[in-house]
């Protein structure tokens, strides 16, 4: 028997089935895992905050018209930068650990966004996505499940049953930004020299950055010893992955490969790219709490 509704009550479900509660496992699995990406990357640079925020440091001429530098701060007195900067490090493992998880993660996405802005010459992806993801943590109830504040709420109350559902749009945010991030980043490199066809393009575009300063052991190896055509070939289907990232992920029969591809993907760039590792993990991080199975998820919390 036809469905009596149709084609719209189809169209009912697929809407609701977008804006369902969601396993609240991934939404604690991000917190976990993404701000400890973001805190590792963070470190190198906490270690030095003397030379990174403080008035000892080179700081950027002020430029207000330079769309580049949307803000422009002086350098803070040498105590404060040292505070500011162990303070954001504490802020980042406790969001990470749920411990005061609304208090830690709102400093966090603070402290983030002012030294994204602080110091441009710093700033990488990771910096400029982290304020992002700190501030989806602080508008969300992570650190309701497997968390020290579950823990402690559990002690205050031996009754308490952590919540196993989250909002939807909680973990829905992330299923979203991870393709329209891979389509931008995509779209990019379409326009640039990947694109056969266009004046600019290079068959070799990903070989030639296998050998800046960013080499490591993995990177000379495969550069040396595989054939010239798959740097052309892994060129191609990286373009075409990530310029229909979106098609990929929201079919869900091409969902669990185009996952597959994407966990690959940056464990090759962060084996390949020294210090580009922690902007790997971050987005492994994304893409496991995002998309894999939720009873992997709940297997690798317990």
């Amino acid at each position: 028997m036809s469905d009596p509704r149709g084609f719209t009550g189809w169209i009912d479900d697929r809407v609701m089935a977008i804006f369902a509660p969601q396993p609240i496992v991934r939404l604690e699995v991000i917190r976990i895992l993404a701000s400890l990406a973001i805190v590792g990357f963070m470190l190198a640079r906490i270690i030095h905050a003397d030379d990174w925020l403080s008035t000892d440091s080179f700081r950027v001429p002020a430029k207000p018209d330079d769309w580049r530098q949307p803000a422009s701060f002086s350098g803070l007195p040498l105590g404060l930068a040292w505070t500011v900067a162990i303070t954001l490090g504490v802020a980042g493992l406790a969001t990470a650990a749920g411990a005061f998880t609304r208090i830690a993660s709102g400093v966090f996405f603070v402290l983030l966004t002012y030294v994204a802005l602080a110091d441009r010459l710093s700033a990488f992806t990771v910096s400029k996505i982290g304020p992002v993801i700190a501030l989806v943590l602080f508008l969300t109830p992570s650190g309701s499940r497997w968390s020290v504040d579950a823990w402690r709420r559990k002690r205050r109350d031996p009754s308490y049953q952590p919540p196993e559902l989250v909002s939807g749009g909680c973990v829905r945010f992330f299923q979203v930004m991870l393709p329209v991030f891979y389509c931008s980043s995509g779209l990019r490199k379409a326009v640039g020299d990947w694109l056969p066809g266009r004046a600019t393009y290079s068959p070799y575009v990903l070989w030639t950055n296998l050998h800046d300063s960013y080499q490591t052991p993995v990177s000379w190896f495969l550069a040396n010893h595989l054939p010239a055509f798959s740097w052309t070939v892994m060129q191609l289907v990286t373009l075409a992955f990530e310029v229909f990232a979106p098609i990929w992920f929201a079919l869900r029969w091409t969902r669990p490969y185009a996952t597959g591809w994407a966990l690959a993907m940056h464990l090759m760039i962060g084996l390949m790219f020294g210090p580009v590792i922690w902007f790997a993990l971050l987005m492994i991080a994304l893409l496991a709490g995002s998309y894999l199975p939720e009873t992997w998820l709940r297997r690798a919390l317990r």
